[in-house]
């Protein structure tokens, strides 16, 4: 066997189960889980259509590059959502089969396993940067998200010494869980370290189209244009952007999604994943070409959203401490002013009110002497905008039981 296998942790909500295991939750209440972050707002009736008038196309094998027209509808929302220069959808995006197996992917194909090679990841974080290291024959290296910084992370605190052996680096922008947005003096400062050490930048811009103010997040392929990286000798140099519709279009059961940028690394990976097996299904690209071609729907699901966190926040923001985030669709609170930690919290709410939360502390790490998710919860605003209200109701009734 593998034996990098024996280094995994069980998921997050594999941990949750068990913190569960012996808990009879209150059958005066029906259940409402915040734990999740899987979409629960309806697939629009057009992508549904378009994979059913496209269900012929589960007659013929795939070809891993995708087809013409998703790249180039891929390329089309690229250029449109960030203001980029036109793309080669013939070597500057591959569909992929949701970012989630892009991102595990990428690693086995970026990184030397006789290197001794570090993969820097946020602390918090999403599970899959962990474990695409360490099957990668890699070690993970976590910097701490801090909320004086917005949740962002201090690469500057990072030592030469470290970064000599990086040789690819997972963020998050917006973040999971915390929505914390990179900023362009950030990208820059990444760029160039990038530059200097020679590793790999893979940005999950999963998020990217559930945001709550005005401006539309930065991405990080826009960041580099911004900077003149995009009509250098080499454009994109390091960088891999990975996405999906799976947010943005409520479809996370089609599995579709894009890596786009750097054509030298995407070369490669095209290779690995022509032996991998990462072919995707001709109905789903047709019905991907289909949502990536259109903005209504996103526009609409955004609203949504932005309403649901106006109402809902505001209400959690009584008993814990809790801000709306820059974008995405999970909620990052401090639950410490309960005197319970995470754990407590999170089992006692679901053994007395029937609703889910995840404890921060599952989705970090220990590192550099703390684990930045402790006592936190996070909770994911999917479900329709009265169930939310509702959970929350619950969560400030239980709070304020605690302080009697």
């Amino acid at each position: 066997m593998n034996p990098h296998l024996d280094k995994l942790q069980p998921y997050p909500f594999e941990k949750l189960r068990q913190l569960f295991a012996q808990v009879k939750p209150n059958p005066d209440y029906s259940a409402i889980s915040l734990g999740m972050g899987e979409p629960k707002h309806p697939t629009p009736p057009f992508i549904q259509q378009a994979l059913v008038d496209n269900i012929s196309g589960l007659a013929t094998y795939p070809t891993t590059i995708g087809s013409e027209a998703l790249r180039g509808a891929i390329c089309g929302w690229l250029e449109r959502r960030y203001g980029l220069p036109a793309l080669n959808p013939a070597t500057q995006v591959l569909p992929v089969n949701g970012s989630r197996e892009a991102l595990f992917a990428l690693a086995q194909t970026v990184i030397d396993p006789a290197a001794k090679a570090l993969v820097v990841s946020p602390n918090p974080f999403y599970q899959i940067y962990e474990g695409a290291a360490y099957l990668a024959g890699a070690e993970p290296y976590f910097v701490n998200s801090d909320p004086a910084r917005n949740f962002g992370c201090d690469y500057d605190s990072i030592p030469a010494s470290v970064w000599e052996r990086v040789q690819l680096l997972f963020l998050c922008s917006p973040g999971n869980p915390t929505g914390a947005v990179l900023s362009l003096t950030d990208w820059e400062n990444l760029f160039a370290l990038s530059e200097r050490y020679n590793f790999v930048i893979a940005a999950d811009e999963c998020y990217s189209e559930t945001y709550h103010g005005e401006e539309a997040p930065l991405g990080a392929l826009q960041a580099a244009h911004m900077l003149g990286l995009s009509t250098v000798e080499r454009p994109y140099a390091r960088l891999v952007v990975f996405s999906s519709l799976s947010k943005r279009s409520n479809v996370p059961g089609m599995r579709s999604g894009f890596v786009a940028g750097d054509a030298e690394v995407l070369k490669k990976f095209l290779l690995y994943r022509t032996y991998h097996g990462g072919a995707m299904s001709p109905s789903v690209q047709a019905a991907s070409v289909a949502a990536w071609n259109d903005e209504t729907h996103v526009e609409a699901n955004r609203t949504q959203y932005r309403a649901k966190f106006a109402a809902i926040t505001p209400l959690l923001q009584q008993v814990m401490d809790v801000a709306l985030p820059d974008a995405g669709f999970y909620l990052w609170a401090d639950v410490s002013r309960t005197g319970l930690s995470d754990t407590e919290f999170a089992q006692r709410l679901y053994a007395e009110y029937n609703v889910t939360v995840l404890p921060g502390s599952y989705l970090a790490r220990e590192a550099h002497g703390i684990n930045p998710g402790r006592n936190r919860i996070r909770m994911a605003l999917v479900a329709e905008t009265e169930e939310g209200l509702e959970a929350a109701r619950r969560i400030v009734q239980f709070c304020k039981n605690l302080s009697k």
